[in-house]
């Protein structure tokens, strides 16, 4: 029997590409990048604060290659910018998009630019997208309504008032 191929060490494939951007599956040189996300606690300010070490061991073993998960990263220098996360099905049955970037990348347009990117390919495939902020993070409700979101209604979860964007195919 011949030997087997060595395993490939080409990248990961990029999943979307913008002016400035790539964005691709996580690798593990991204995950203290990331793990800075789940931990800032100004990233985290309007997410509950910064999860707890056991929570961010757990993570650290899942993100990389998790499908669905993009780490956007900066094209003319590949540093890593923030994540953005699609999820099938997560609320009420309803595709929902997150993202996280960390502070020193805030104010550039990456996070809307990173955002755009992936809605509009995620609509290609599903009906509508939902997204998640709370009603105080201004930024962020800009931000979905800049990329065509709608405000369609405000509750209370996770003891904070947070607000639900949507948007149609």
């Amino acid at each position: 029997m011949p030997a087997s191929p060595p395993p490939s060490r080409t990248p990961a494939p990029v999943s979307f590409v913008t002016e400035r951007l790539a964005l691709r599956p996580v690798r593990a040189a991204d995950v203290p990048a990331v793990t800075r996300l789940w931990t800032d606690p100004e990233v985290r300010r309007h997410l509950g604060g910064p999860v707890t070490e056991h929570v961010v061991r757990i993570r650290q073993r899942r993100v990389v290659g998790a499908p669905g998960v993009h780490a956007v990263v900066r094209a003319a220098d590949g540093v890593l910018l923030g994540i953005v996360t699609v999820e099938p099905e997560a609320r009420d049955g309803e595709t929902e998009v997150s993202y996280q970037f960390l502070p020193e990348h805030w104010g550039h347009g990456y996070a809307r630019e990173a955002v755009a990117v992936v809605l509009d390919a995620v609509l290609r495939e599903v009906p509508t997208v939902v997204a998640l902020t709370q009603r105080a993070n201004r930024r962020s409700r800009r931000l979905l309504e800049d990329v065509g979101m709608e405000h369609v209604s405000s509750f209370v979860e996770h003891e904070a008032h947070q607000v639900l964007y949507r948007r149609h195919r």
